[in-house]
């Protein structure tokens, strides 16, 4: 089978426009969706991070409400403005931009959001309710992994799948939805101390390469996602 090439622009596109559409609807009804972005530094690929998903609420109709903090911004000052964002009924959506600076612990800040508002999909609740197949808000990066599959029409259906990296961000959960009865797939899941990992991805139907890294596999599958980072609204 001849490999497939993602146009993911063009993807991201037009769920751009569905969901503006969306958002038109709700707006109809009263309802203006609002995401908070907390931005703590001033660290340059975070920043753009955060001009970027502020740009896509803007393309989308829906309300910002980012807030950029200074790098010396205090945890317990950080902890006050989630709370404060929780109570707030006009925000739906809180994302805390990581990494933050190391004199906050960053376990605590993703406890303090609430689940319904918790948009990355961290909190320990919805990573929960992903684990059984419950409805949760899921991690962007393996969400838009799972969507792209569907939208490009490949059947996962019993694919032995290799997901490389098994980080709580893109690994563990994309490994976790590509095994779902949703998708129905035989995953295995590479890491550091995994051996003959060329022999194991030469024989992946779909292979996530999840590891942060360039050029970290150069072997052909069928399908080869290679994604560092995915910005979906």
């Amino acid at each position: 089978m001849s490999a497939k090439i993602i146009d993911g622009k063009a993807i991201a596109k037009n769920i751009r426009e569905e969901v503006a559409r969306e958002v038109s609807s709700l707006k109809d009804k009263g309802v203006i969706p609002c995401l908070a972005v907390i931005l703590v530094g001033d660290n340059p690929a975070s920043l753009s991070y955060v001009t970027g998903k502020r740009k896509a609420l803007a393309e989308v109709g829906m309300n910002d409400k980012s807030i950029v903090l200074p790098e010396n911004t205090s945890e317990e000052e950080l902890l006050k403005l989630i709370d404060n964002l929780n109570k707030d009924k006009s925000v739906h959506g809180i994302l805390v931009q990581l990494p933050l600076p190391k004199h906050i612990n960053e376990e605590k800040v993703t406890l303090a959001i609430a689940p319904e508002k918790d948009v990355d999909g961290f909190h320990p609740m919805n990573v929960g309710n992903m684990f059984i197949g419950k409805k949760s808000f899921i991690p962007c990066t393996p969400h838009g992994i799972i969507m792209l599959l569907k939208i490009m029409g490949i059947n996962t259906k019993g694919a032995n799948a290799v997901v490389i990296g098994r980080s709580n961000i893109v690994g563990k959960p994309v490994a976790l939805l590509l095994s779902s009865r949703d998708c129905n797939a035989t995953v295995t899941v590479c890491h550091t101390a995994t051996k003959n990992i060329k022999d194991i991805t030469s024989k992946a139907d779909i292979l996530v390469a999840a590891v942060g890294k360039a050029k970290a596999t150069r072997i052909s599958a069928l399908l080869v996602i290679s994604l560092i980072f995915f910005v979906a609204v």
